[in-house]
């Protein structure tokens, strides 16, 4: 795995120091703690749940495409027996941000934080470099929606810096055949996630949806496909967040380690 030297490794350069502006949370795994802001983007369920749902073996490698606050290397270096994490970040605050979170937590021979576009993900690191690639990308095409005023929320939830197309593009590129692609995204577009997957020899294997309530519809979508795996799809029993309201069940309870 390389780099180029004009994408910033601030996991290096950075010390950790709390800003004025943001709070230090609890992730409630090996006594871990993230810097977040205290008004503005903050990592979600849908990070949360991909972290369970996704696994690094051990002395696999793995990089997180678009990895905001470094929510989801941080978790995986926690719950997995991986050997190495990238998280790939084209915001230059957060990209510090989540690299200070790194250094908080004494793992910079674990976890790197590059500044970089994500659509430039192979040319930074390499073809055929990670054995996991992860992605929580934005979810809303250009077009729809609302955009959020707060720049870091729209670029998170908004197609503004990126495409599904981009995403499931350079997944494939840096993963090795054989490797594994994780991902959470929504299920009204699922058979886009599906086609696009295709295109890049990113073949389908595992499909778990996620439903607040037990007699709601699925608002999440988490998608395990393989570059260059066979044809053979597994849909998973669905996750139900909430047994009733304001109590978790016991898979989310488990996920997130309470």
């Amino acid at each position: 795995m390389s780099n180029r030297q004009e994408n910033s490794d601030y996991t290096e350069k950075k010390r950790p120091k709390q800003r004025e502006d943001e709070r230090v949370d609890d992730l409630q795994r090996n006594g871990y703690r993230i810097f977040q802001k205290k008004k503005g983007f903050c990592f979600g369920m849908d990070a949360v749940l991909l972290s369970g749902f996704a696994w690094v073996k051990r002395g696999e490698q793995a990089v997180d495409l678009g990895t905001g606050t470094g929510i989801i290397p941080l978790l995986l270096e926690a719950k997995t027996e991986g050997k190495y994490f990238v998280g790939l970040e084209i915001q230059e605050d957060m990209a510090d941000m989540a690299a200070r979170s790194v250094s908080l937590n004494h793992l910079e021979d674990k976890i790197k934080i590059i500044q970089g576009d994500l659509k430039e993900a192979s040319r930074i690191f390499g073809k055929a470099s990670f054995d996991v690639v992860t992605a929580n990308p934005p979810y809303i095409v250009k077009q729809q929606g609302l955009k959020n005023p707060d720049i870091p929320k729209a670029i998170s939830r908004h197609e503004i810096l990126c495409t599904w197309e981009d995403v499931a593009r350079e997944a494939g590129l840096l993963l090795r055949t054989g490797g594994r692609f994780y991902l959470v995204h929504r299920p009204r577009r699922l058979a886009e996630i599906i086609y696009i997957l295709k295109q890049y020899k990113l073949e389908p294997k595992r499909i778990k949806m996620v439903h607040p309530y037990v007699d709601k519809e699925a608002n999440m979508v988490l998608i395990q496909a393989v570059k260059g795996g066979g044809q053979m799809l597994k849909v998973e029993p669905p996750l139900i967040v909430f047994k009733e309201p304001g109590v978790y069940s016991e898979e989310i309870t488990s996920v997130y380690g309470y």
